[in-house]
């Protein structure tokens, strides 16, 4: 299996896995989240192809990396992203949003905590 080039398009579930949206539990790519920034943000457009699949161009995975990065690191809410997006604000270049990929031992240890939790939750249930 040969990888892909830089430029070729990406499935939703290659993009999903390269912004890191991954449940923790089940390993399943979180595509409704890249479907609901779509919703959200009209610049976002991935080609659709037979069957309404997607796929996004080099400069679709660039726009997502800065959605994330607005969202999730800087904790604006989809209201401010929007305004930063709309108005192409880049006081951030665009390779500042670059994900820098978690380790499989990184995964495992919050799911690991995950799984910890839980188990507090339902000892604490358990105490009433």
């Amino acid at each position: 299996m040969s990888e892909k080039s830089a430029e070729a398009l990406k499935t939703i579930g290659e993009v999903a896995k390269e912004l890191n949206l991954i449940e923790l539990e089940t390993g399943k790519a979180k595509t409704y989240v890249l479907r609901f920034w779509e919703k959200e943000f009209p610049q976002l457009k991935p080609k659709l192809r037979a069957k309404g699949r997607r796929y996004y161009t080099v400069e679709n995975v660039k726009l997502l990396k800065k959605i994330q990065y607005l969202l999730k690191d800087k904790g604006l809410t989809i209201k401010g992203a929007k305004k930063i997006i709309e108005n192409n604000i880049n006081d951030i270049e665009v390779d500042d949003f670059e994900r820098k990929d978690i380790s499989t031992n990184d995964l495992l240890n919050k799911k690991e905590k995950l799984i910890r939790i839980k188990e507090i939750i339902t000892e604490l249930k358990n105490l009433s």
